[in-house]
């Protein structure tokens, strides 16, 4: 019995700590040494040999790759799926960074600790408080989107003036060369004023012309386009979708062939006789900028049916640089996408000649269009949209803090509510996810990486979080967001939603095939080190990878017995203290993720890309993972302030219970329903332990945010806020100061109309009767009076005469007040 012991502790250690194979073999014979020698227990000579054999078989390579691994690698080359072209250069893109960890059932939590916090310049910080302050004072959102539909040409002109359309180039080019980390938050901070203004700064600095010039664009191509790009001379565009070609880029119909033409320089004026070049016709839709655009990058497919480069025919993707004003694009006429005003709409053309060096890097770079911009997307896609997400949780945070403070209902404010307050919780959870997810990969990309699953983890789950924060902000506003007007200040973004929903990579395919479809791939330790030795027929790389790759799915099978067995109370963690056990718990679900992981490719195969609702789900573990533990890390950095501990639980516990449920949805539909049952008793074999966030805490955040302390100010730090009391957004915070300060004097009025005391009925006429009195002071009236002017104002809503012409309520106020 003690021996037996023995060896399920030696198999349990070794398999939790993943000890080689040269480890095994050592400790199971110590424990054969020891049942002959210490126990008595008569050890057969057979059992010896099998041993021998076994061990010889696994750590002598040749022995190994002839008997297992050689078989294994010709039956692995037969059942691996094809991968086509855009599918291994998407796989390729960009780098594996912090979610290889999560992916890897031990995530090092000093490593994520370790990275550094991101900072702002003093430049950067000075450009913020500068420049973008005072940008976001020029913006009137309900004139751009409601009255112009465009930005006032004066914002235009700020715009490209101080640089905001060059902050990714380079110094040496006139651009500011910005942080990634500043880039960001510029961007969301003119989103929290106005979005037609976000993405009018945005788009120039994201998947587009400067950032493919910077990467691979000829020195000519970068001399003479960069600084005009900085200095706002040229406004970008980007022409990648089709009308029938929409997530699906690869397939674009748009099309150049290979020929010797002529064409006129629109730059310099010059002709050109008989010049090598490409004729190409196209067709785009929903490009950003395209009607105002002086450059338009353009994406087509290039063919050569005389050879004229070489004996390749079909030469593939390729991305070139058109100026607009070149003979034969079209541009002009635009799209309104709802809820925002920026410029966006078709290109067109026919058969236009563009020589060879107008491709973005030249000759040598055509047919690597493809490559280049998956390489790039994975910049862009961590930066535009989730800041754009994470100021509309800024947003939402602010005004639906204050508002659910100063507007009551039966006396009482609406955001003691319980179910406000549970709203409430919503929206400032989601606001601190959003923000920590951004910032983690935004050091990621500051340090160098380019970290393409977590960009598609951040443009899928903040603009989700996004759509839901602005859901309950509408929701507790009530009838107040929904008159549009210059008083609103939420239906703009309410109604923008869809288009961050959709462009970047539509959210059902960037959830359903691209999170885990590229993640299990790219940061799984050995999936792709194998899938690399079947394309290059290496059987010595393979057995490497096939090996560990055994190794890893034996130890994920016990560190995930083990970790739920005990709830992962012994698992380590880098902190004590409240957040000990979120560490803890995120170990248990690595392990779990990646065995769930392993098994859902061994049981599916090739067939588990066609399984999109159970990729969703995997892909859902793996984004929440990321999403708890960059929750942990900006708790630290914010220096684990106390008055935030309800707030990171609120984020932590929903995101883990996410896991939770997005493995039971995965187990549940598993198509193999005895592995799922094996897999389910290993991974909870107490049943589903976890729970959201309770409603004690969900109530200590929304009461964070209506309170003027340190939990609303770091949850809104970073926003525009006007000091215009006239402001709709501007009114708020002078509004909560006056009315919680008046709160007691207020309760005294309502006692004494209870006591029968006044004799007027009004409450302006029993401010007055009070006043006179003496039972308050004219300090106290005055206090009194301008809290309710305030408190009016914010709960007021537009009103226009039957011409749409706003109403002036100046009478009335004076009436009233």
């Amino acid at each position: 019995m003690l021996s037996a012991i023995l060896l399920i502790v030696l198999v349990g250690v070794l398999a939790y700590y993943r000890a080689p194979v040269i480890v095994w073999t050592i400790g199971l014979a110590i424990w054969l040494l020891a049942l002959q020698f210490g126990f008595g227990v008569a050890v057969h000579p057979a059992v010896w040999g099998v041993f021998a054999l076994v061990a010889a078989v696994l750590n002598i390579t040749p022995l190994r790759r002839a008997v297992f691994t050689g078989p294994v690698f010709g039956i692995f080359k037969k059942i691996t799926p094809p991968m086509s072209q855009t599918e291994q250069e998407a796989i390729n893109a960009g780098t594996v960074w912090w979610d290889r960890d999560l992916f890897s059932g031990k995530p090092d939590w000093q490593r994520l600790l370790s990275f550094p916090d991101p900072k702002l310049t003093a430049e950067e910080q000075a450009f913020l408080d500068g420049p973008t302050e005072q940008l976001c004072s020029m913006i009137d959102d309900w004139k751009v989107t409601h009255e112009d539909m465009d930005l006032p040409e004066p914002v235009w002109q700020f715009i490209k003036d101080n640089g905001f359309l060059g902050m990714i180039v380079k110094k040496q080019y006139g651009g500011l060369e910005f942080s990634n980390y500043a880039h960001a938050k510029v961007v969301t901070k003119i989103a929290t004023r106005g979005g037609t203004a976000a993405v009018t700064v945005m788009v120039p600095n994201s998947l587009g012309p400067g950032e493919l010039l910077q990467h691979y664009g000829t020195d000519a191509q970068k001399d003479y386009y960069l600084p005009r790009l900085a200095k706002g001379l040229e406004i970008p565009c980007f022409a990648l979708t089709s009308p029938s070609a929409g997530s699906d880029a690869g397939s674009i119909p748009d099309f150049g062939v290979v020929c010797r033409g002529s064409y006129t320089d629109p730059r310099t004026g010059e002709h050109h006789e008989d010049v090598l070049g490409v004729r190409v016709s196209w067709e785009k839709r929903w490009i950003t900028l395209a009607p105002v655009a002086t450059i338009l990058g353009l994406a087509f497919k290039m063919y050569d049916p005389d050879h004229l480069l070489g004996d390749k025919e079909e030469i593939g993707i390729t991305c070139a640089l058109v100026p607009t004003e070149h003979e034969g694009v079209c541009i002009g006429r635009r799209h309104y996408p709802g809820g925002a005003a920026f410029m966006n709409g078709p290109t067109w053309g026919s058969e236009v000649f563009i020589p060879m060096d107008w491709i973005i890097g030249g000759r040598e770079y055509a047919g690597q269009g493809w490559r280049m911009l998956v390489e790039c997307l994975s910049v862009g896609r961590c930066i535009s949209l989730p800041a754009m997400s994470v100021a509309s949780g800024k947003v939402a945070t602010f005004v639906t803090g204050a508002f659910a403070r100063i507007r009551d209902q039966f006396g009482l404010p609406i955001g003691k509510f319980e179910g406000v307050d549970e709203a409430m919780a919503r929206i400032a959870g989601y606001t601190y996810q959003m923000e920590a997810s951004q910032d983690l990969a935004l050091t990621g990309l500051d340090m160098g990486e380019k970290p393409s699953v977590l960009s598609a983890v951040l443009k899928y789950h903040n603009t989700e979080r996004m759509r839901k924060a602005l859901n309950d902000a509408m929701d507790v506003h009530g009838g107040k967001a929904v008159v549009l007007g210059p008083r609103n200040y939420l239906a703009r973004a309410y109604q923008a939603i869809p288009i961050a929903i959709t462009v970047e990579g539509a959210n059902i395919l960037t959830r359903s095939m691209i999170i885990y479809g590229q993640g299990a791939i790219r940061c799984h330790p050995f999936v792709l080190r194998e899938m690399k030795a079947a394309m290059a027929n290496d059987g010595k790389a393979f057995d490497a990878a096939i090996t560990g790759h055994i190794n890893f799915v034996i130890s994920n099978v016990f560190r995930s017995l083990w970790l739920g067995l005990t709830g992962a109370r012994f698992a380590g963690s880098p902190k004590s203290g409240v957040t000990a056990r979120y560490y803890k718990q995120l170990t248990r679900f690595s392990s779990a993720f990646a065995l769930l992981s392993d098994m859902a490719m061994f049981s599916l195969g090739g067939s588990l890309k066609f399984r999109e609702k159970l990729s969703a789900r995997l892909g859902d573990m793996l984004s929440n993972l990321y999403i708890a533990s960059a929750c942990l890390k900006r708790f630290e950095r914010d220096g684990a302030p106390k008055e935030d501990i309800a707030v990171m639980q609120w984020a932590v516990e929903n995101a883990l219970y996410d896991v939770q449920m997005a493995m039971t949805g995965f187990l549940n539909n598993l198509p193999n329903r005895f592995l799922a049952g094996v897999l389910r008793k290993i991974i909870f074999p107490w049943g589903q332990t976890l729970q959201p966030a309770s409603d004690r805490v969900g109530t200590q955040v929304a009461r964070g945010i209506m309170e003027m302390g340190p939990m609303r100010e770091r949850l809104t730090r970073g926003m525009y806020r006007p000091k215009d009391e006239s402001d709709a957004v501007g009114v708020l915070e002078p509004a909560l100061q006056a009315v919680v300060a008046t709160e007691p004097i207020e309760q005294k009025l309502r006692k004494m109309g209870r006591e029968g005391k006044f004799r007027t009925i009004t409450a302006k006429e029993r401010l007055a009767e009070a006043l006179a009195a003496g039972w308050i002071t004219q300090s106290e009236y005055d206090a009194v009076a301008r809290a309710r002017k305030l408190k009016r104002d914010v709960i007021m809503v537009d009103d226009f005469d039957m011409g749409m012409k706003q109403f002036d309520e100046k009478l009335l106020e004076r009436l009233i007040f």
